[in-house]
């Protein structure tokens, strides 16, 4: 008979099985942490250098699922306004001048005139859809403040209307590129994942699922090129995307190898400053290699 270790693990084979199906080319400790996220209902924070896929597998999750996924760009100076809640006020003092002074005040901050923003869609909504909290490290402390009591506890109080809990557990992914550090309050209520840019192996694979067009060997020489190009001190290194684009831009020029005129005629899909381009010519080999 099989023990719950053994079960627990053909879980996990069966769920990067199906991110695999959307597009994702995931590690088994990602794919891990999904399953305990999902299993446990515990909101996952993702943290990792830009460009490796963390708001890519918060859309894959989705789509497996088969939910909607809501999404909350954070950014310095977000409030409750823009990510919780607001109040229609042109709808309040329209209605308010129809009412005249038979106006109940009590009644225009009822449920007909709340707009709600992504955290609490995320709480109202059946099903339950994905929420990804995009790059949470730029806003600031009080944007965390204002996630506490949703990641904590599911739920969203609104002083006029009374507490809003969600119906079922929550999916939650935030992302961090470690641009300032988050408070220790925020990580206890997450489970945590770091996600790295993948080995080369990985990323051959990940370019032939995104860009099935493009020949293996010539995905081989994309991905070394740009493994090589991270360990330069460039102002943007490649991320994933980045690679998939150049691949694509190659093979659509009809290179079917990296030379040096084959990276200098696609250089704008992987190289994003002039600083780069300029380190990237620097240490461009007569055949291509960095």
């Amino acid at each position: 008979m099989r023990d719950s270790r053994e079960m627990a693990a053909d879980r996990v084979d069966a769920l990067l099985d199906r991110l695999r199906q959307a597009s994702y080319i995931a590690s088994r400790e990602a794919v891990s942490a999904l399953y305990l996220a999902e299993t446990l209902g515990r909101p996952l924070l993702v943290e990792g250098p830009a460009g490796v896929g963390k708001t890519d597998l918060a859309r894959a999750w989705a789509a497996l699922s088969g939910r909607d996924l809501v999404r909350l760009q954070c950014y310095e100076g977000i409030d409750a306004s823009q990510a919780v809640y607001d109040w229609n006020y042109p709808k309040q003092l329209l209605s308010a001048r129809l009412a005249a002074e038979g106006t109940d005040i009590g009644a225009l901050y009822g449920p007909g005139f709340l707009v709600e923003r992504p955290l609490l869609q995320a709480v109202s909504a059946s099903p339950a859809p994905v929420l990804l909290v995009d790059e949470v490290d730029r806003g600031d402390e009080a944007m965390e403040a204002l996630l506490l009591e949703f990641l904590g506890e599911s739920q969203i109080t609104i002083p006029e209307l009374g507490t809003v809990r969600a119906g079922e557990p929550l999916r939650v992914i935030l992302t961090s590129n470690r641009v300032r550090e988050l408070s220790d309050a925020l990580r206890r209520r997450c489970l945590y994942l770091w996600l790295d840019f993948p080995d080369a192996e990985r990323e051959v694979e990940i370019i032939r699922v995104r860009a099935p067009e493009v020949p293996g060997v010539l995905a081989r020489a994309v991905a070394d090129a740009t493994h090589a190009l991270r360990r330069l001190d460039l102002i943007k290194p490649p991320g994933l995307s980045e690679a998939v684009d150049w691949a694509r831009a190659l093979n659509a020029l009809g290179f079917h190898e990296l030379s040096r005129d084959a990276v200098e005629a696609t250089a704008s899909a992987v190289v994003k400053t002039a600083e780069d381009r300029a380190a990237v010519e620097r240490h461009l080999g007569s055949h291509g290699r960095l």
